[in-house]
Parts: structure tokens; C-alpha cells; sequence
């Protein structure tokens, strides 16, 4: 009876962190399973790594739970967030590196500076006027995104169907007033690994 309960609860847990794989904050809104074209499987497994990760992270520093967001997408780790120096940036990307099936680590951390309210304040007016945009263009799966803006430079995240999806997003950035460059780390379904059938 114990060993059922335990399963039921790990199957539950698991299956709760793929439903809507979701991670706020930093990168925004997630990818939900409906529109996602990865596997089930491999959202599973993404979602695994990405726990690990995290939980990793935590052990290093609890801040980290405010200051450094990591996303997984076909095995592909995706960090962004700020550390005080430089050393913490080495030591989370080696801990990224040596997450089990990890295909590839992009570090997008940042050193920590004074913080600036009004740098801060555009930066979050950028992120929001990119998700209108991606929400109302219909040509746009904008739940496959997630994005960041760090002194006016954005860095988007996620999946597009189609390249011509992928320029559509990249275009709708570089169109927002005041961005000075747009940073897309954009996979194509066709690159993935294991695709819905």
C-alpha cells in the first residue's frame, strides 16, 4: 500500500510539472503542452532536468530563488538571472554542464550593479510591449516564448513552428522603441530531437 502511494504521488508530481509547463518571473509565461511540439517525452524529460537544476541551484544558495531562472527546452538549458561576481556566473554554468542529458548551456547571468528603478522600470515596459505584440500577432505562437530584458536588450527564448515564425518574432522585437539589441535563442521544431507525431 506504501509503495503504491508513493508511486501515485511521483506520478502526480511529474505529471503536474508538465502540464502547462509553466515558469514565471524572468522568463515570463511558459510553453503549454497543447501548443507545444515537443514529445511528451521529451517535455517530461525537459522538465525533469530543469527540476534537478533548480533544486541544484537552491542547495548553492537559496537567493538564488529570486535572482536566477533557468528554462530547458529538447535538453537545452537556457540561464538568466544576476550573481555578485563573476565566480558565481563559472559555478552555476558548470553546474548547468553537469545536469544529466544536457545538449547545450546558453549563460545569459548578468554581475549584479546598483540597482536602477528607472533602467529597471524600462526594461519591464520593453518585456511587456514584446508579449502584446507576439500575443495579438496571429501568425505568432507567443506561449512557445519566454523573454527577458536587461538594460534594453532583449533575449527571447523558446520554440517557433516555422522560420518565417522565427523572423516574425525576432522583427517584432527589434520594431519595440528604445531596444538596443535583441538577443533570440529561437529553436525550430524541425531541430528538435523527438517531435508529436
Amino acid at each position: 500500500m506504501k509503495i503504491k502511494l508513493i508511486i501515485v504521488f511521483l506520478t502526480g508530481f511529474i505529471l503536474a510539472g508538465c502540464v502547462g509547463v509553466s515558469s514565471t518571473g524572468i522568463f515570463g509565461t511558459g510553453v503549454s503542452v497543447a501548443t507545444d511540439p515537443r514529445s511528451l517525452g521529451t517535455q517530461i524529460d525537459d522538465s525533469i532536468m530543469q527540476k534537478n537544476l533548480s533544486a541544484r541551484i537552491l542547495l548553492i544558495d537559496k537567493n538564488y530563488f529570486l535572482t536566477v531562472k533557468t528554462k530547458v527546452i529538447d535538453g537545452r538549458i537556457f540561464i538568466t538571472g544576476k550573481v555578485n561576481d563573476p565566480e558565481e556566473k563559472l559555478r552555476l554554468t558548470k553546474l548547468a554542464w553537469e545536469t544529466q542529458g544536457v545538449r547545450s548551456v546558453k549563460n545569459d547571468i548578468k554581475i549584479k550593479e546598483e540597482f536602477n528603478f528607472k533602467q529597471s522600470a524600462k526594461d519591464l515596459l520593453i518585456t511587456s510591449q514584446l508579449r502584446t505584440a507576439l500575443v495579438f500577432n496571429e501568425n505568432i505562437k507567443a506561449t512557445n516564448y519566454q523573454i527577458d530584458t536587461y538594460k534594453k536588450k532583449i533575449y527571447i527564448y523558446g520554440l517557433a513552428i516555422t522560420s518565417e515564425e522565427k523572423d516574425l518574432v525576432i522583427k517584432e522585437a527589434k520594431e519595440i522603441l528604445d531596444v538596443e539589441d535583441v538577443i533570440a535563442s529561437i529553436l525550430l521544431v524541425d531541430d528538435l530531437r523527438i517531435q508529436k507525431k
